[in-house]
Parts: structure tokens; C-alpha cells; sequence
């Protein structure tokens, strides 16, 4: 989702729409959300393992 969002801003910043920059930028801080709370050991959308 990161790069994704980075990905977006770019595109965005260089073709002037406003659209892609503002959903580069949502896209950039759940990404860095998700990846502080996985780097914490905190389960995201974790699924149950039934061994």
C-alpha cells in the first residue's frame, strides 16, 4: 500500500489531479499504519489457524 500511495502522489503531482493526490495520500498512511502495527507483532486481519 505504501508504495502504491507514493506511486499515486507522483502521477498525481506531475498530471495536476487532485483526485489521485488525495487518494495517494490515504493510501500512503494506512499503509504506514498497517505496516507500524505488523512491525509491533500486532495481528492485522489475521486469520485463525484450526491445526
Amino acid at each position: 500500500m505504501i508504495v502504491l500511495g507514493i506511486i499515486l502522489l507522483i502521477i498525481g503531482l506531475l498530471t495536476g489531479i487532485a483526485v489521485l493526490w488525495t487518494i495517494g495520500i490515504v493510501l500512503l498512511a494506512i499503509g504506514a499504519v498497517l505496516w507500524a502495527l505488523g512491525a509491533t507483532g500486532h495481528a492485522v486481519a489475521g486469520r485463525r489457524h484450526f491445526y
